[in-house]
């Protein structure tokens, strides 16, 4: 039954969910507060106030604005914007399995998980990722999210497109020798991918100065939280599968 597989997808994603926030607090959290740190630092060298003639600095009237939510509120936010997250893509996952189960994949339903799992965190995640790394709050121009916002978009669009093309390929020579239907499958991944590296543009904000490691390290945290979740979804929604058999 549907609703069987759609109960299985929304408890494997909130757990997954959760399990990605557990990751994203331990490893992501301190790289934030470290750039915001910086941050700060360079808007109050920016906000210096210049010296008078007797040498005391002129004060502003102006009272500083105060974060509109707390850290400590976006740390327990982040739990639950996660939590949320892994509902609603748990939800949509189960659907999608339920829609190739029988007709694309592996026979096996633990391996169709998994394998389900891993296209997705490689079309929607790492594709764009790779042409677009996330930054952390220190980096990035506000008057250019609307431009960054679609860019990516159109790359997790493009990374959807490079792995159906691998799929129908790789079905499509399903009666060739299995080194022909990989290289099939291979080749119609990689050129839409390749173009898209090609073609779009590039978005380099990063200010001069900004630590190398720092940036670094946030970016493996980024995508290891999403890489948490989808091996948490893979993974449960297997698990499930295999205590339960088929639905």
């Amino acid at each position: 039954m549907i609703s069987k597989l759609i109960v299985r997808g929304l408890v494997a994603g909130l757990l997954a969910g959760l399990l990605a926030a557990v990751f994203a607090y331990t490893v992501g959290e301190p790289r934030i507060d470290q750039a915001i740190a910086l941050e700060e630092a360079a808007a109050a060298a920016s906000s210096a106030e210049p010296h008078d003639d007797t040498g005391t600095a002129a004060h502003s009237h102006d009272d500083e604005e105060e974060a509109l939510v707390s850290r400590d509120g976006q740390r327990f936010g982040l739990f639950l914007a996660l939590g949320l997250y892994g509902l609603a893509i748990g939800g949509l996952f189960s659907l999608v399995y339920a829609a190739v189960r029988g007709r694309a994949g592996p026979r096996s339903e633990p391996v169709l998980a998994v394998t389900l799992a891993a296209a997705a965190f490689t079309s929607v995640v790492l594709i764009p990722f790779m042409k677009y790394p996330a930054n952390p709050p220190a980096v990035g121009d506000p008057e250019t999210i609307d431009q960054r916002t679609v860019l990516y978009l159109v790359a997790v669009a493009i990374g959807i497109l490079a792995v159906a093309a691998g799929t129908a390929a790789h079905r499509y020579a399903s009666r060739s020798e299995p080194w022909v239907r990989w290289l099939s499958a291979g080749a119609a991944f990689l050129v839409p991918v390749v173009a898209a590296w090609i073609l779009l543009p590039e978005i380099s904000e990063v200010p001069q100065g900004f630590p190398a490691d720092l940036l670094w390290d946030f970016r493996i945290a980024s995508i290891g939280t999403q890489a948490v979740f989808w091996a948490g979804v893979g993974a449960l929604f297997a698990f499930a599968a295999r205590r339960r058999g088929p639905v």
